[in-house]
Order: structure tokens, then C-alpha cells, then sequence
């Protein structure tokens, strides 16, 4: 900013050193010997004359422009301002607009002068151009970038505003080898030569200094043209149809006063107006301008202040996974923490049963005894490790839920039957008001049911003996076919404090207090229902106040089921219904534990099968192929095995060129339950998918469907 103002500073005291001395060859005016007294016609024209529309060219600092006020400002204001003092005259200033303008718009706005016309022998030689004396002259100046070698005899591309269009005559003369462009202002062509559109610029001095100032320009250069001077003056606006009218005549009288008048300006007061315009209109910097003059220490802020901000994001990044990884240390901490009080409870209560059993063998009762509750106990740990698993699939979203129709009325019913008789244990009055207005939907049956009655025993749990549980279920369809169940579920339990009930839904959560002591659990259930809320379009929530019980509001969405569709029947009540066995089924048991292949076998060997066991998936396509035709009714195969795993060993007996090779049914058998490993396994030729650890019951009741129908199949219970 400094360097601009020492510019400024330094070009008016050259422009006064150039007025005072040599320079003042450069301002041309009316001859000193002309007379300047004005005649009587002269002085009777004044005094008769109303104001004349003087019209000027805008936007040429400093010469002449319009104010912020809109009037006219400049070099040549002073100048018109003096002329009207000496002569008299009154003028009313207006700009003229943009581009060429013609004598046809100047006599339809009823101009009566024009001026920043140039004074050179193109224009004086025009047909009917009344021109006056020069007020203002100086020199043109060609602009050029400062890369650019200019020579007066080469070819050129040059920018010229479009208004000055006489100048390529004169340009004709002087320099025939430019190409002249148009261009609709004096700064779009200053920013033509900037970008290189053109080669140069041919304007006034005094207005390309005024610009040379913007920062933008600082690569571009002026070169004096001592052949090309600017000299400005008026021209009368008329008719020149006819110059011997009265018009014209009046037209010359006004030009001949304005000369005499200029004749009386002295070149100091001309130099005065100068110095003053050039002073008072340098060239203001706007924000743009100081952006552009220091880009390069703004651009080197920018990335020091990028790079700062880098470095703190990259610190933040650091301490925030920093913190996360001690939350998740924690939160690991804590849930193997839970995990091994959980497990443990369980196994420490079947190991002591178990010893207890050895102490007591000859005991029947008391044996029967260890073992149901050693069954209640293994049944505990087999929920413990679904609810795990069901946690991990929904907090990854890996558990598709089914969407099959069923009927929510039955599903009610079911429900109401299983809870009412343990209710009863505690003698609490269990209601359920159920209003459906679509009974028929399709949804997962299971899991609504398991959301339900998770619910309504957690209700049970903490309601005291001789309490109520009251459920109440209602329905919306909505405009877009779809059907919102409302199941709320209300206590008149212990109830729980508001702290309580803002982490209820986390993992691991349970109310420690009197009440809660001895109902066991996971802490896992609530969890697990507020996922699968979600999961099925709606949400689980809960209104507690403490000593005075709990309301859970279930809602999920579904679509209705075509009226036709009935409700399909469970396992259960398939498996009851299938016919007895034909006939002995031989399975052969691949499993690579040996006790559990043992304790298999001989369970289905008391179950009336015939049984073979071979530790791994070679031995088992040995033993298959060893086997008469049509010897083994089923197969039942582990996955995870020594030498050959149970898909290889599926694939290596279906490609058997053998008649039962197809046929033959293989079971997969693994602890690998989830629906990614039931997928492959029908992937890979396997008939049905049996989850460990193995339920007995619905084992021997697929075995025996397999026998009394060999085709048919049980959808296999996979979570």
C-alpha cells in the first residue's frame, strides 16, 4: 500500500515538473493573439440563451466522470465550470452512454454539445462537424504487458474503446499494420491486454495512469506515442442537413464564445486543475486490490494456517482415538467382566451338581432332582450365549429378521397362555385387551413374540406377589398400507428412578436393589428388544416412577397379509403330526470331538437308530462309499474338522457316481449358527442345519419326519 501512495505522490510531482517546464508544449489552446472580447451579437446570444445539455464521456478518470452524486467530476469539469464563469454560458451535464454514439440519438435527446471529441483532421474534415478549440490536450499513450518488445512497424492486435471510433482512421495513417478490436470500456480493454487477449491499448494518459494504479495491472507498461497527441474539445450538436439554416448559424455563435472563453484560461490554471483532479481521484484500493497485492503472503498464511490446523486436527484425532481406545478397553474390561460372572454362576452350579450327583448315586430322588436343576442350569448358559449372539447381529445389522404372514391374534393368545400359569404362581392378576383391526400380517412371528413375552416376564419379575400386569395391544393402518401394533405393557411393580431408565436399554443393565435380588438374568433381554424394535421399523420406550410400576410401550410396523393366507403351523406341530418311522434309520454321526460323537451316538442308538461315528470328513466319504447303495438314510455332519471339513466332504459324496449319492440326507451339525453359515451350507448340497448345542427332542423329531417322508424338510430354526 505504502509503494502505491509514494507512486501517486511521485506522478503528480512529474505531471507538475512536465506542466512548468517542457511538458507544456503538450496542452494546446486557442491562439493568444486571437481576440477575446466578445461582440455584441455574441453578448445578446448569452444573454438570450437557456441552459445547454452539455453531453461528456463517462468513466474516464480523471478527465471526466460522474460522482458519487451523479454529476460531473474531473479535469474537464473545472475547465467547463471556468468557461461558464468567463462566457456566461450555463450548462446541464449528462453522460453519454456506452459505445458509439450517433449524431441521430444526440439530436433526439436534444444535445446541444458534445464534448471529449478529439480535435484532429479526420474530424475537422467531416461533413458538417462544428468543432471548437482544443481545452484539454495530452498525450496518448500505447499500454502493453512488459514482457512485450513494441515496435511501431509490427503487427499488432490493439484495444480500443468502442466509442472512439475516428481513431482508426487515424491509425490508418500512423500504424496500418494494427488490427483494431472493440471493446466495450477503457478497463475491459486494459484487462484484454492484461490476459493477452490483445497485444496493447492506445488511451489518453492521463486516464491510463488512473487505472495503472489497480494492482491487477502491475505487469503491464506504458510507452509515449509523441505523434498521437489527445487533444478534447466540443462539438456542436445540429442539423447538418442544411449548414446554411438558422441553427447553424446560432451553433457557430456558441462555438465562437466557447473559443474565446478558452482563449482566457491561462496554462496555470490548466495545470492547477490537473494537479487538483489527478490529487483528489487516485485510484482507491478496494479489499479485492489488497488481496491480489499481497496473494502471495495471504496464500503462504493460508497454508501455514492449513497445515496449523492439520496438525491440531491430526492431535485432536490422536487424543480422540486415544480416549475411545481407553473407553473401548474399558467397556471390554467391563463386558468380559459380566461375561465371566455370568458364565461362571452357571458352570459353578452344574459342577457342584455334578458332584453332588457322584455323592449321591444310590439316591434316585435325589439324583433327579440335581439333574433338573442341572438342566435348568445348562438351559441358562444356551440363553446366555444366544443373547450374545443376538446382540452382535443387531448391533451389526447381520440378523434378517423373516417376513412371512402369520396371525397376530393366535400369536396373542400363545403368549397369554404361556404367561398366565406362571403368573398364577404369584397370584398376579394378568389381563390382556387385545383390539385388532388386521389380525392377518407379515412380519417375524418369533421375534415379536420373544420382544413380548421378554417384557411381560421382566414385568413379572418385579411385580410383587398379589400385584397386576395388565397388556393391552391395538392397531393403525396408515394411508401407505402399512399396519402400526401398539402393545403396552403396564405394572404396578417396584418401578425404576429416572437414572436408571436412561441406560436401561444398554447391554449388561440391571436395576441393583432388594427387589431385584435373586431374579436372574443377563441384563442382555432389554437390550436385545430395543434392537429388534428398531429393526422392525418402531421402537421400545418405558415410563417408570419409583414404588409405583412401569409402562413399556412396544410398536412395530408390518404390511397386511393377503386375507387367504392362513397361519402356518410351528416345527412343533409338524413334527407331532408326522406319521411313526417305516423303518430303522441308519445315520452316520461325522463329529470330531469324540465324547460329543460318543454321547450323540448313543442317544440315537437308544432312540431306536442305527448309528456309525467317524472323527472327521475324509473318514466319512470313506465310509459313504464303502456302504452298500441306499445303507445310510442320514448324514449328519460337523463343518469344522481335521483333514477335510464337513463342505468338502458334502461336495466329495454328492459327486459319487453311486445311485444314493444325491439322495442321501446330510444335516449340517455346528456350532456355526449364523444365517451367513446356513446359507453356505445349502450352498454347498446340504439338506438342513442343525445348531449345536443339539436339542434333543427336535432332532429325534426331524430324524423321524425324514423317515416316515424322505422328501420332506423343517425349516431349520436359525437365528
Amino acid at each position: 500500500m505504502l509503494k502505491h501512495i509514494w507512486k501517486k505522490i511521485l506522478a503528480v510531482a512529474v505531471i507538475t515538473v512536465l506542466l512548468a517546464g517542457n511538458g507544456m508544449g503538450y496542452i494546446t489552446y486557442a491562439d493568444d493573439s486571437e481576440t477575446t472580447a466578445f461582440t455584441d451579437e455574441e453578448l445578446a446570444f448569452i444573454a438570450a440563451s437557456d441552459t445547454f445539455k452539455l453531453g461528456y464521456v463517462r468513466d474516464r478518470k480523471p478527465v471526466s466522470f460522474a460522482d458519487n452524486n451523479g454529476e460531473l467530476a474531473g479535469i474537464s469539469r473545472s475547465i467547463f465550470d471556468r468557461i461558464s464563469a468567463i462566457s456566461g454560458l450555463k450548462f446541464e451535464y449528462v453522460e453519454l452512454p456506452d459505445g458509439e454514439v450517433t449524431y441521430d440519438y444526440l439530436m433526439e435527446e436534444g444535445f446541444d454539445l458534445v464534448t471529449g471529441v478529439e480535435y484532429n483532421e479526420e474530424n475537422q474534415k467531416a461533413k458538417g462537424i462544428l468543432m471548437s478549440n482544443p481545452y484539454l490536450s495530452s498525450r496518448k499513450v500505447i499500454v502493453t504487458k512488459k514482457s512485450l518488445n513494441f515496435d511501431a512497424n509490427g503487427r499488432y492486435t490493439v484495444a480500443i474503446s468502442t466509442g472512439s471510433q475516428t481513431i482508426r482512421k487515424v491509425f490508418a495513417n500512423h500504424y496500418p499494420n494494427f488490427e483494431l478490436v472493440d471493446y466495450p470500456s477503457i478497463e475491459d480493454c486494459l484487462t484484454a491486454v492484461n490476459n493477452e487477449e490483445v497485444d496493447l491499448m492506445v488511451q489518453n494518459q492521463y486516464v491510463v495512469e488512473y487505472w495503472l494504479y489497480k494492482p491487477i495491472y502491475e505487469d503491464l507498461t506504458v510507452i509515449p506515442v509523441v505523434e498521437l497527441n489527445d487533444l478534447l474539445c466540443f462539438s456542436a450538436v445540429y442539423p447538418f442537413e442544411n449548414i446554411d439554416n438558422e441553427d447553424y448559424a446560432q451553433k457557430e455563435l456558441l462555438i465562437s464564445i466557447i473559443n474565446k472563453s478558452i482563449a482566457q484560461i491561462s496554462d496555470s490554471e490548466i495545470s492547477g486543475y490537473i494537479i487538483d483532479a489527478t490529487m483528489d481521484n487516485m485510484y482507491k484500493h478496494t479489499f479485492a486490490d489488497v488481496l491480489y497485492q499481497y496473494r502471495f503472503t495471504f496464500i503462504l498464511l493460508g497454508i501455514a494456517l492449513v497445515f496449523i490446523i492439520v496438525l491440531l486436527y491430526a492431535n485432536l484425532h490422536i487424543r480422540v482415538r486415544a480416549i475411545n481406545a481407553r473407553a473401548d478397553a474399558k467397556a471390554k474390561s467391563q463386558f468380559l467382566s459380566t461375561m465371566s460372572h455370568e458364565i461362571r454362576t452357571p458352570l459353578n452350579g452344574l459342577l457342584s451338581l455334578n458332584y453332588l450327583m457322584t455323592q449321591h448315586l444310590d439316591d434316585r430322588e435325589k439324583t433327579e432332582n440335581y439333574l433338573k436343576q442341572s438342566s435348568s442350569m445348562a438351559q441358562y448358559l444356551l440363553s446366555l450365549v444366544n443373547n450374545i449372539l443376538d446382540m452382535s447381529k443387531l448391533q451389526e445389522s447381520s440378523m434378517e429378521l423373516e417376513h412371512k404372514p402369520f396371525n397376530l391374534e393366535l400369536l396373542l393368545e400363545t403368549v397369554e397362555l404361556i404367561e398366565k400359569s406362571v403368573m398364577e404362581d404369584k397370584q398376579i392378576d394378568f389381563q390382556m385387551d387385545v383390539n385388532l383391526t388386521c389380525s392377518n400380517i407379515i412380519g417375524d412371528a418369533v421375534r415379536i413374540q420373544q420382544v413380548l413375552i421378554n417384557i411381560i416376564d421382566n414385568a413379572r419379575k418385579y411385580t410383587p406377589n398379589g400385584g397386576k400386569v395388565s397388556v393391552k395391544v391395538r392397531q393403525i393402518i396408515h394411508a401407505n398400507d402399512e399396519v402400526m401394533t401398539k402393545a403396552e405393557i403396564t405394572d404396578n411393580g417396584r418401578g425404576m428412578d429416572e437414572e436408571f431408565q436412561k441406560k436401561i436399554f444398554d447391554p449388561f443393565t440391571q436395576e441393583s436393589n432388594a427387589v431385584s435380588q435373586g431374579n436372574q438374568g443377563t441384563g442382555l433381554g432389554m437390550a436385545i428388544c430395543a434392537l429388534l424394535a428398531e429393526r422392525m421399523g418402531g421402537c421400545l420406550s418405558v415410563e417408570s416412577k419409583l414404588g409405583k410400576g412401569s409402562r413399556f410401550t412396544f410398536l412395530f410396523v408390518s404390511k397386511p397379509a393377503p386375507e387367504e393366507s392362513e397361519d402356518p403351523l410351528t416345527d412343533s406341530e409338524t413334527l407331532t403330526n408326522a406319521s411313526a418311522p417305516t423303518h430303522p434309520l441308519h445315520i452316520l454321526v461325522v463329529e470330531d470331538n469324540e465324547l460329543n460323537g460318543q454321547i450323540l451316538s448313543e442317544v440315537l442308538t437308544e432312540s431306536g437308530f442305527q448309528v456309525k461315528h467317524v472323527l472327521n470328513g475324509k473318514e466319512a466319504v470313506s465310509a459313504f462309499s464303502a456302504s452298500a447303495p441306499y445303507e445310510y438314510d442320514v448324514i449328519l455332519m460337523d463343518i469344522l474338522m481335521p483333514e477335510m471339513d464337513g463342505f468338502e466332504a458334502t461336495r466329495a459324496i454328492r459327486s459319487l457316481n453311486r445311485p444314493d449319492a444325491d439322495t442321501v440326507k446330510i444335516f449340517a451339525c455346528t456350532a456355526n449358527s449364523f444365517k451367513a453359515d446356513y446359507d453356505k451350507a445349502m450352498e454347498n448340497g446340504m439338506d438342513d442345519f442343525i445348531a449345536k448345542p443339539i436339542k434333543i427332542e427336535e432332532l429325534l423329531k426331524k430324524l423321524e419326519q425324514s423317515n416316515s417322508d424322505p422328501d420332506a424338510g423343517n425349516a431349520p430354526d436359525i437365528p
